[in-house]
């Protein structure tokens, strides 16, 4: 499994989103585009496809943006990269034939590795995505005399 630009640029653009955005307040994708170096047509698309899924709403018009359908904590990026990529999967194990050996390799192995890479991204919020984007931005100021 590969994660490919949209899975990176979605989960970017989340949280983006979940970082500028409140209850009331919608943000344009023009604005993302802009702090994320995003082409704002990119951007439709992945949007397009998070709205399909229901982690998000547009509004249209002049007024128009997006806003997150659910509370940052109730959102993970397991959602998010699946809703955009299909289904997460290190190796498909439909595609080997059912001998003995595969069987075994698929049991002890690939089934294995596939559940923990769901699991690893199901347990991340994008409110845990929040919280490390804050402590990387607000650095505290260092004040010399």
């Amino acid at each position: 499994m590969k994660v490919s630009t949209k899975g990176i640029y979605g989960l970017k653009a989340m949280i983006d989103l979940a970082y500028y955005s409140s209850k009331d307040d919608i943000v344009t994708l023009k604005s993302i585009s802009e702090r994320e170096n995003i082409s704002e047509r990119y951007l439709e698309q992945i949007f397009s496809l998070l709205r399909k899924k229901g982690l998000i709403k547009g509004r249209k018009g002049s007024q128009g943006g997006y806003t997150l359908v659910y509370n940052p904590s109730e959102i993970t990026v397991g959602q998010i990269l699946r809703s955009l990529e299909g289904e997460l999967l290190l190796v498909n194990t439909e595609d080997y034939s059912n001998d003995e050996l595969e069987k075994c390799i698929n049991n002890a192995v690939w089934n294995k590795l596939n559940v923990s890479v769901n699991e690893i991204v199901d347990n991340i919020t994008l409110e845990n995505m929040l919280e490390e984007y804050r402590k990387a931005t607000d650095q505290p100021i260092m004040y010399y005399i």
